[in-house]
This record gives structure tokens, sequence and C-alpha cells, in this order.
């Protein structure tokens, strides 16, 4: 394989994983959210629950993210940081909002429902800001006039594919994270509040699903070089689809244990689907960072940095993978601290 799909392939890795964690946590404060709004506080307090410890160490991906992609491809950078500088930099106002609101939150009780709503709404949007990338880099918004370059957002606003993109952003994180709930709300044995999410999965499956249908053929007249290369990449789309059946029909599975199917499992294999899906599109994208002008071929950096960058990157996920898994099985597993604040509500 050559040197530059490798660094792609490590681009996506690193992707995926801040994707599936990142809708984890920023969908989890929505609910949240929700029902603290709702007066459903024991569903309330098993999403506070986990995002106590969660929101601290899912941003840890986005910065190796974002490193590794100057790191790899740095002749990319000044186009494409013309094109995200204001995403990022709405991202990161908005993670500095909900970080500080969080904190505060629980800190305080008087203003705790206020703080909490800021905090879910802010983590709702951030999301759909990152995804709203992908239909600008198709092509035809970013201007080259001379030394400058200029976004067309006019053009970009009234992009039917912008906005099938930023809703599959939003209704993806909250069914990835309803379903990851139904599942921790099950390990710590409240059933109760499993159904509740699980309930909320149920209806979000289809919804998830015609966003990622409308965000693809939305791109017929604005990328028709891109869906081109979707219709040869049928067979990834085909597994993607059977993955997803396959996870929502989990929700139903028979289970000696429980009315609530095998939520697990459900997430597990929407995880793969997404993985699946992800792997098309970014294949129908390649070799285009920015389309036209910016192909990985032309910003990829040279065969020496690639190498000191590649172990550089491989040593830091061996120290990090490890140190994520104890800290999963540290908060995660434990049934004290699954369970601590549910006797207040029960």
């Amino acid at each position: 394989m050559e040197s530059v799909y490798v660094a792609v392939l490590l681009l996506w890795a690193l992707l995926f994983i801040y994707a599936v964690a990142g809708s984890i946590d920023f969908g989890t404060g929505f609910w949240a959210m929700y029902y603290s709004r709702q007066n459903h506080y024991k569903a309330a307090t098993i999403a506070n629950n986990f995002l106590s410890p969660a929101w601290k160490v899912t941003n840890v991906f986005l910065v190796l993210l974002v490193v590794a992609f100057v790191a790899l491809f740095p002749g990319a950078a000044p186009t494409l940081g013309t094109l995200m500088i204001v995403p990022f930099c709405l991202v990161l106002l908005l993670l500095t909002i909900r970080s500080a609101f969080l904190v505060y939150a629980y800190s305080t009780k008087k203003y705790s429902r206020m703080l909490t709503l800021v905090s879910g709404l802010c983590g709702l949007f951030i999301p759909a800001i990152l995804v709203s990338i992908l239909p600008a880099a198709i092509g035809g918004f970013v201007v080259v006039a001379g030394d400058k370059q200029y976004i067309l957002v006019n053009e970009l606003f009234l992009s039917p594919a912008f906005y099938t993109h930023v809703g599959f952003g939003l209704v993806t994180q909250l069914f990835i994270s309803a379903l990851f709930m139904c599942d921790y709300a099950k390990e710590a044995g409240d059933e109760s509040t499993a159904s509740s999410y699980r309930k909320n999965a149920i209806f979000l499956g289809p919804v998830t699903l015609v966003f990622a249908v409308a965000a693809i053929f939305t791109l017929i007249p604005e990328a028709p070089w891109m869906f081109e290369k979707f219709l040869s990449l049928w067979h990834w789309y085909t597994l993607s689809l059977f993955a997803f059946a396959l996870g929502y029909s989990a929700l139903w599975w028979r289970s000696k244990t429980s009315h609530l199917g095998h939520p697990r499992a459900a997430l597990l294999l929407i995880v793969v689907q997404f993985g699946l899906a992800s792997i098309a599109y970014g294949s129908a994208h390649l070799p285009y960072l920015l389309y036209p002008n910016v192909t990985i071929y032309d910003a990829f950096t040279n065969e020496t940095m690639f190498r000191y960058l590649l172990i550089g990157f491989l040593i830091g996920l061996a120290i990090l993978v490890p140190v994520f898994l104890y800290f999963w099985r540290l908060f995660f597993k434990d049934k004290a601290y699954l369970q601590s604040g549910q006797h207040d509500y029960s």
C-alpha cells in the first residue's frame, strides 16, 4: 500500500473513533438536557453519570485528528484552512461553553437546569457543524482568485446537500447515543429508563436512514463525479444496509433476562454499519481532499517525515488505547458507579 493511503487510513481511523465517541458524548448531553426538562430524573441521572467522566476524554481524539491532518497533509492546510476556519472556530467556542457549563451544572443546583440546557444544545450543534464541512469539500464553494481564496457562503447555504448532511449529523448522534444509553441503563439495572432510550432509538433509526440516503442523492446535481463512484462502490453500501437492518432488528431479539432485546449488539452493529458507509463515502471522495483543487498526492508530506510521524502516532495510540480501555472499565463496568444516584429517584 502506498504511504499516502496509509496516512489516509490513519486519518480515517482517528476520524471514525472521534465520530462514534463524539456522537455518544454529545448525544448523551442532549438526552440529559431533554429528560431533565421532562422531569424524567432517572433518565437524566443515568445520562449525567456517563457524562461526568466521559466528556473530558472524547476531545483527545479531536486534537489527534487535527494534528495528524496538518502533519500528514501540510499542503492542504492553506486551502482547507480557508474552508474550515469558521466551522472549527465555532466548534472550539461551543466546546468551551459546553465544558464550562457542564462543570458549573454539577457545582450549583440553582442554575443547573439552565446550564444543562445550554451545554446540551452546544453538544447538539457541534457534530452538525463538523459534518457541514463534507458537502463544502465536494467542490464549487471555494473560489481561488490569485493568491486568495473565498468561500461562496450564499451558495453553500442554498445547497440541499448542505442541509441533508447537517440533518444526518444531528440524527446520527442522537440515534447512536440513544442505543448506547439503552445499553448503559440496562447495565445499571434500570430497565424502565433503558426502555425510554430504546423507544428513542426505534424512532430515530429509520430517520437516520432517510437522511443518509438523502445526503447521497442530493450530491447528484452538485457532485456527479462523486455519485458515479458511489455506483461502483455499491457492495459497500449493500453491506452497510445489511448491518443496519441486523443492528436495528437486534432491538427486538429475544432475551431470557430482558424485554429490551439486545441493545449492545444493536449498538455494535450500527457502529459497523457507519464504518462501512464511511469507507464507501471516503473512497468515493478520493483522491480529492477538496475537489478539484487539492488531492491527497498534492498535499502529502515527504516520505521521511511520514515515517517519523507514523512511528510517533503508533506509539501514541499504543499508549492511549489501553488507557482508554482501562478508563472505560473503571467508570462503565463498576456496578456501584452505574447505580449511583438512582436511589434518589426510585
